[in-house]
């Protein structure tokens, strides 16, 4: 099950204990990239198993070597084909419960469905019935990083450490962009403003906050509050019951509160894949002066036409890591740049599987992180 480890030791970590496997469900090949990666990193081999699609499009899963009493861990970035990959992950861990693994930990860069964790409408709450689904499964942990509302972790009632990408992006700052102290952080909403907000305090730069840009899908108007239908017959209520209404939104002329001009602007966000609200937000920026424009993200989802876009944009470059596979993109966009994260996916798998405090991996880390 164990390689022997390389003599080349900077390039691997504390050996672990045994009794570890690790598996990735993935049947997409260009989605194991970041699973040999950690592998390398621990110095084990990935574990034998066979994950396909059969004829009819039912997901098949063979586990091919033992896994009674020991802990599994199942990585799984997600493709494009995000339910296909939900339930090659949903089978493959029900796979080792069945087979009396000690523990198994879920390996999820990227939780897909993480956008869809509030009501909308007549809707439903997705993240919810995902986590639930997990842990139905026979997930004992989840490993992630982060997740879009970090109130997700709350769905599931098994352990979830949120890992964070931003020591990598911080340090892809500070290493990639020679003159970033002339660089100012920007919140292309003023639902990223924290995160922005994080980001200065940690580099010492200013903070800019783009505000009245178009009405996103998570805003209050499509939330649960406004499900109840307008009454047609005003006769009908109660002449007693005097609701009051709530004024309608408006949204103000685009500004900028914050001063960009003749500086780089750094957009900061955690997800990135319609790419039309960070389009408007650069022209936004070159208008008010600044003359680079970075947009850093932890998750590149990056679909359908935004590779194209951001090459004809004026985005300088777009910095993400590689929760999700992106070679195809970055192949139609040279502006496209990867950090890698495997490094502390691979310490937080050690960790655990040594039963070692995990705290050292969010030292400096606040609430609002």
């Amino acid at each position: 099950m164990f390689c022997v480890p390389s003599t080349e030791s900077g390039a691997i970590m504390n050996i672990t204990k045994g009794g570890l496997v690790l598996f990735s469900a993935n049947s997409n090949s260009s989605c194991m990239e970041l699973s040999k990666r950690i592998a390398e990193r621990l110095g084990v081999e990935m574990g034998k198993v066979q994950v396909y699609q059969e004829a009819n499009r039912e997901t098949r899963v063979q586990v091919q070597e033992s896994v009674r009493g020991k802990d599994v861990f199942i990585i799984q970035t997600v493709s494009k084909d995000v339910n296909t990959t939900i339930m090659e992950l949903l089978i493959m861990v029900y796979a080792c419960k069945t087979s009396c693994a000690k523990s198994i930990i879920g390996v999820i860069p990227y939780f897909p469905y993480s956008k869809q964790c509030k009501m909308r409408k007549r809707g439903s709450i997705v993240s919810k019935l995902l986590a639930s689904m997990m842990c139905k499964a026979g997930l004992t942990h989840l490993i992630t990083m982060d997740l879009h509302q970090k109130e997700i972790q709350g769905f599931f009632n098994i352990p979830v450490d949120n890992l964070r990408a931003s020591p990598f992006l911080l340090q892809y700052i500070q290493e990639e962009i020679p003159d970033y102290r002339n660089a100012v952080i920007v919140a292309k909403s003023p639902a990223s403003a924290k995160r922005a907000q994080s980001f200065a305090e940690r580099l010492r730069l200013g903070i800019a906050v783009i505000h009245g840009e178009a009405q996103d899908a998570e805003s209050d108007m499509v939330d649960g509050r406004h499900s109840p239908p307008t009454a047609k017959n005003v006769a009908a209520i109660h002449p007693s019951l005097e609701i009051p209404m709530l004024i309608p939104k408006e949204k103000p002329p685009i500004t900028v509160v914050g001063d960009v001009g003749g500086r780089i602007a750094i957009i900061v966000d955690d997800i990135i894949d319609d790419v039309d609200s960070f389009l408007a937000a650069a022209e936004t920026l070159k208008e008010r002066g600044a003359y680079k424009i970075f947009v850093m993200a932890t998750h590149g989802l990056l679909s359908s036409d935004a590779p194209r876009l951001i090459e004809e944009s004026a985005i300088d470059e777009v910095v993400v890591t590689n929760t999700i596979p992106h070679e195809i993109q970055k192949l139609q966009c040279p502006k496209i740049k990867t950090v890698d994260i495997s490094m502390i996916l691979s310490e937080a798998i050690r960790r655990i599987h040594n039963g070692e405090s995990m705290s050292y991996l969010f030292r400096n880390i606040g609430l609002d992180d």
